[in-house]
């Protein structure tokens, strides 16, 4: 299998972290982004893919929902690797406050859909050109990492549940729009991961997962979700275009 040049977004910690470390393992070249400048955690994170995979490694500061960062990391990644075979929109935020759907403000809900619609709408419009415009025989795919939000409604993050369902949204329209282009569109739907996101309601989960909110009872884990990206990126569904893959323990499945 030939190495794709893999782009993640939001691939510092986390799922996205846990999507570099398959797609290194995978023997895959990878590139991602987070917002802050590259310091001593992103050099020990390039260090340990480095030293124990075989691929090619870089870090690119980007905003996803800012134009001009969105633009110069697309280039400087294409500079860098050669080509975007692959492009994973998995940065994304929760709110910076869990508010009650009457007192959200415009403020949050602004922010959370300008990084988690906005950007990678905008994102993947601007990879899906320069990936038509420089194929290169490799299998090419944008997958979107979605959320169960976008079927349960939480009225305590709503701006989250909306931003999410525009993702998957997103998913299909691109999935029409690139068909004709050879280049396959994806989402991903995690359910409870352990990650930063999920860290301030772990005790709320440990009770609920206990109790059967899921069929298999534990958290998911970042590996789980890029064990699932790598098995896209290979290829292994390439007859499946603007699919949803649940990576939830069955949590979405309606019992009674």
């Amino acid at each position: 299998m030939d190495a794709s040049n893999v782009l993640v977004t939001g691939g510092t910690r986390g799922i996205g972290a846990g999507i570099v470390k398959e797609l290194a393992a995978q023997g895959h070249n990878v590139g991602f982004c987070g917002r802050a400048a590259q310091d001593a955690a992103v050099d020990a994170f390039l260090a340990d893919l480095r030293s124990n995979y075989n691929g090619k490694f870089a870090y690119f500061q980007c905003d996803v929902s800012k134009a001009d960062e969105r633009e110069k990391m697309l280039d400087d990644f294409i500079a860098t690797f050669g080509s975007l075979d692959v492009l994973v929109n998995n940065a994304g935020v929760a709110p910076d406050v869990r508010a009650d759907l009457l007192d959200m403000g415009e403020p949050s809900f602004d922010r959370v859909l300008n990084i988690n619609l906005k950007g990678p709408f905008f994102l993947t419009q601007a990879a899906a050109k320069r990936m038509i415009a420089n194929k290169n025989g490799k299998f090419q795919c944008i997958i979107n990492t979605g959320s169960v939000s976008a079927d349960y409604a939480s009225i305590n993050r709503g701006e989250y549940c909306l931003s999410k369902a525009g993702v998957a949204m997103a998913t299909k329209l691109f999935a029409v729009r690139l068909a004709d282009e050879g280049i396959c569109v994806y989402e991903l739907r995690p359910g409870i991961i352990k990650s930063d996101m999920t860290s301030v309601v772990t005790a709320k989960y440990d009770k609920m997962i206990a109790e059967g909110l899921t069929l298999q009872k534990r958290w998911g884990m970042p590996d789980d979700v890029g064990r699932a990206v790598t098995m896209l990126v290979n290829g292994s569904l390439r007859y499946s275009t603007g699919q949803v893959i649940n990576i939830d323990g069955g949590l979405v499945i309606e019992r009674f």
